[in-house]
């Protein structure tokens, strides 16, 4: 305390003078606006300026409880989202070459391979929806493949870039029928065998189904004429086709119920047995 009196006296004359200097400057600013507004807009420059690395340094400090809200709110967000009805699904076409609506079966693929030999298809439908093996797949722009197997909720497909795959296809502009199958090579294209040198072919003529199978309805389209080779050694040719569809990038897909598959095979069971 003796301390504080010595240093008190000894700078007696200073601390007057700021005394003075503090009620002179006090005074002259309650009396003036002027100096009242600047003072007031000094000191909130000030305290603005501090309370905004203050909220700069709270806000790094609450970073990771902020970031711990936001995985819960996506969270919160994405259950909402996987568990929301599909409102995307096509809507049932009118019909499809003479198909109608009641044997037509919408449905999604849920996995879909294209880089091996032997490619399938995963649809998110299956026997609970009546989707049987051997029903053909088609979408808006082209057929998909055959299904294979079913469970009661998923089917998988035969994809036409399988070498295992062969579909009745024809000439749209003509009756002149072949096989469709793949090499394995490339997934935008597919091969149309065994087509007589009879029929006049040329690029960009228009490959469809060819309706002598129960798998998939006549004129369903396919592909365009790319090249014709001539089968050596035979009587044939050999059509390479340009797929509509791109058979890495599918969505929805329509599942074809065909109402004569069992009476036909029937009648041709019944034919090979006499």
């Amino acid at each position: 305390m003796q301390q504080i009196f010595n240093f008190i006296i000894r700078n007696s004359n200073r601390l007057l003078f700021l005394l003075l200097l503090g009620i002179s400057l006090a005074l002259s600013i309650q009396s003036h606006s002027y100096h009242r507004s600047k003072v007031i807009s000094s000191a909130n420059f000030l305290s603005g300026g501090v309370y905004e690395r203050i909220n700069h340094v709270n806000e790094y400090l609450n970073l990771r409880t902020e970031n711990d809200e936001l995985v819960l709110e996506n969270a919160r967000l994405k259950s909402l989202l996987f568990n929301k009805e599909d409102t995307s699904k096509l809507p049932l076409p009118d019909s499809i070459k003479g198909v109608k609506p009641a044997d037509i079966i919408v449905s999604k693929v849920i996995h879909n391979s294209y880089n091996r030999h032997e490619n399938y298809i995963t649809l998110n439908s299956g026997a609970n929806e009546g989707i049987k093996p051997d029903m053909g797949v088609i979408n808006s722009l082209g057929i998909i493949g055959v299904v294979d197997n079913t469970s009661p909720r998923y089917s998988t497909v035969i994809s036409i870039l399988n070498m295992k795959s062969q579909i009745n296809a024809k000439l749209k502009k003509s009756n002149h029928f072949g096989s469709l199958t793949w090499n394995g090579k490339s997934t935008g294209f597919v091969q149309l065998e065994d087509v007589p040198r009879l029929a006049s072919v040329k690029k960009g003529d228009t490959i469809v189904t060819g309706g002598q199978s129960v798998i998939f309805p006549e004129g369903i389209n396919i592909g365009t004429v790319d090249i014709v080779y001539k089968k050596e050694g035979t009587s044939y040719y050999v059509i390479k086709v340009k797929l509509f569809n791109d058979m890495t990038n599918l969505g929805h897909v329509y599942v074809i119920k065909s109402k004569d598959r069992e009476e036909l095979i029937n009648l041709e069971n019944k034919e090979k047995d006499e």
